[in-house]
């Protein structure tokens, strides 16, 4: 399957449409693995779904205390027996409710009760649930800070996280796809120009740019000239495991290896917000391309600071003048909803995405645990036990994006609508479940009627 991704993405975003049509769907008929086209063969009865009849035991590994709780009523078990996933929904919503109203006493009772009913290794909404009721918790005892800090830097080996990460993203292809039309907005509008420039606000593994760099390599004409700025914060240093040196290294073997000049520039240890033209060495003859994916719902904006930085970067951006600026965000909106609102949304979010996972890897699978508590745990915490300057995960749905870029001075770019084509033919093979949407030019990925990733492109 990452055979056929690369070449399918070599070939969409070469320079003739037509050629690239043809091929692609060559590559794909041959490459195109047999078990991705089956549905997943293993069922999964109730017994092995379900804890141990009248006990179920939750533990946590990612930082925080281990505990275990039973829970016997005969009514609540025939419950959870008939509909978990609802049973525990609700069961969730009333512990928030009682704990949004200050009814402390009934909300003890109300998490005593949820003990029982998650776990990690259960359905998906118990699963999240186990998370969910940990934000909650927190929030009650006001530990979200602390639970999210001890997520964040528990200090795994480095490649063992760095393979949680990688996991998340070939298991969630949303992620994926988002990159992808990312980078065929910027081969599009870069097409015929001999020296780039990419902006990358946050840089990560880097990975992104392996397909897009393959691609202008292979230029009839010969490839252009690429500078890649590569912006890292302390997070994602974290989370790669070592510094932007390790980016580095796997560039300058890519440009070697596909004859491509490729110049590397680091910006390590600052935020987006940090920023400033002068860092980023803007050159004349240089066409720029700006990059943000998941990296701007984590800056703050009006609401948690009156110098607004999340607008104020925009506009910054908009100010190098760039031709094309991509945007790839998870379509939520949990930024300044109130507290049960947002955790309704978390919920709502969040269960479609544990949901999408079981698709692709078992229910008992320790590489499931894992990559659920490594990589998303401590966001669904965050958003739930923090406020202020403390809650940093502030998702905000395309609509509110779009209202941002417009003020800033940005126009919208549209996607190309073969690069879209080939990305929902791709989905298929992973579950007839996964939605595309095309919207005024941009790019909405979903599990069944839930909508998780847009990706945009502007100018």
């Amino acid at each position: 399957m990452q055979h056929a991704l690369r070449e399918i993405e070599t070939v969409l975003m070469a320079p003739d449409a037509d050629d690239a049509a043809t091929s692609a769907k060559q590559e794909f008929e041959e490459h195109k693995p047999a078990q991705l086209m089956r549905q997943r063969s293993r069922t999964w009865s109730h017994e092995s779904r379900q804890p141990s009849p009248g006990v179920v035991r939750t533990q946590f590994t990612s930082g925080y205390p281990t505990s275990s709780y039973e829970f016997r009523p005969e009514k609540r078990q025939r419950e959870l027996r008939e509909d978990p996933q609802n049973m525990v929904k609700q069961l969730l919503t009333k512990c928030a409710e009682a704990l949004s109203e200050e009814r402390i006493e009934e909300f003890l009772k109300l998490v005593q009760q949820a003990r029982g009913v998650v776990s990690i290794t259960g359905e998906p909404m118990q699963r999240l649930g186990a998370y969910l009721l940990e934000g909650l918790v927190a929030r009650h005892g006001n530990s979200g800070t602390n639970i999210y800090r001890a997520l964040k830097c528990r200090e795994p080996e480095s490649n063992e996280l760095l393979s949680y990460m990688k996991i998340l993203y070939n298991i969630c292809p949303y992620f994926k796809f988002g990159y992808m039309a990312a980078n065929g907005a910027i081969a599009e509008a870069l097409r015929n120009e001999d020296k780039i420039h990419i902006i990358d606000f946050q840089i990560a593994q880097g990975t992104q740019w392996i397909t897009l760099i393959q691609a202008l390599a292979a230029r009839p004409g010969g490839p252009p000239h690429v500078r890649i700025t590569g912006i890292d914060d302390p997070v994602s240093e974290y989370a790669r495991g070592e510094g932007l040196d390790l980016v580095g290294k796997m560039l300058k073997s890519m440009s070697e290896e596909f004859r491509i000049p490729l110049e590397f520039t680091p910006l390590p240890g600052v935020y987006a917000t940090q920023v400033t033209k002068e860092m980023l060495d803007i050159r004349p003859g240089e066409a720029l391309a700006v990059n943000f994916t998941l990296q701007l719902h984590h800056t703050p904006d009006e609401s948690v600071d009156v110098n607004n930085p999340r607008d104020g970067l925009l506009r910054m951006v908009k100010g190098l003048s760039p031709k094309v600026t991509t945007l790839v965000e998870q379509e939520s909106h949990t930024n300044t909803t109130p507290f049960l609102m947002r955790f309704s949304e978390t919920m709502d979010y969040y269960s479609a995405m544990f949901e999408s996972i079981d698709t692709n890897l078992a229910r008992d699978s320790k590489e499931r645990i894992n990559v659920e508590q490594h990589c998303l745990a401590k966001d669904i915490v965050n958003i739930i036990a923090c406020e202020g300057k403390d809650r940093v995960e502030r998702h905000e749905l395309l609509g509110k994006w779009k209202s941002r870029l417009t003020m800033a001075g940005f126009k919208p770019y549209p996607l190309s609508s073969y690069v879209n084509s080939v990305i929902r033919k791709l989905l298929a093979c992973y579950s007839d479940k996964y939605t595309l949407e095309e919207k005024d030019g941009a790019m909405l990925l979903g599990w069944k009627n839930r909508k998780l990733i847009s990706a945009s492109a502007w100018h």
